[in-house]
């Protein structure tokens, strides 16, 4: 299974993979390869790192290129098609990140890989906890 890692999972990942469960990790570990992250995720890191809150990504958005790739992740372009289809989402979520990244998941038959349970409330398959 092809696996979309949400902002905040790819950044864990990437720093502190302890905060992800473990068979969350073992489940990321068995689809190496086949791991990506948005390129709205990098977006979503340059937007927030330089608003300096407590919950801020710990680095930049070209640095959060270098961590996703020193991972393994691939990172999956923004497509139109994936733009148009968060139309089609229902407004269950607000988060425009969010939005992009579940349609991206659901145009490219992947599985989103998120720590936030208010997403499974849309017809995507969700890895969470």
């Amino acid at each position: 299974m092809r696996l979309l890692l949400d902002t905040h999972v790819a950044i864990w990942a990437a720093t502190t993979p302890e905060r992800i469960p473990q068979h969350v990790q073992d489940t990321i570990a068995a689809n190496s390869g086949s791991i990506s992250v948005s390129v709205a995720a990098v977006w979503e890191v340059a937007i927030k790192h330089p608003l300096d809150r407590l919950d801020a990504p710990p680095f930049s958005g070209h640095e959060a290129i270098i961590e996703f790739q020193t991972t393994g992740f691939d990172l999956l372009d923004v497509r139109p098609e994936h733009a148009a289809f968060v139309e089609r989402l229902p407004p269950f979520h607000a988060d425009p990140f969010d939005r992009l990244m579940l349609a991206q998941a659901i145009v490219e038959g992947m599985q989103f890989v998120t720590h936030d349970r208010h997403l499974s409330r849309y017809d995507v398959p969700l890895l969470t906890w």
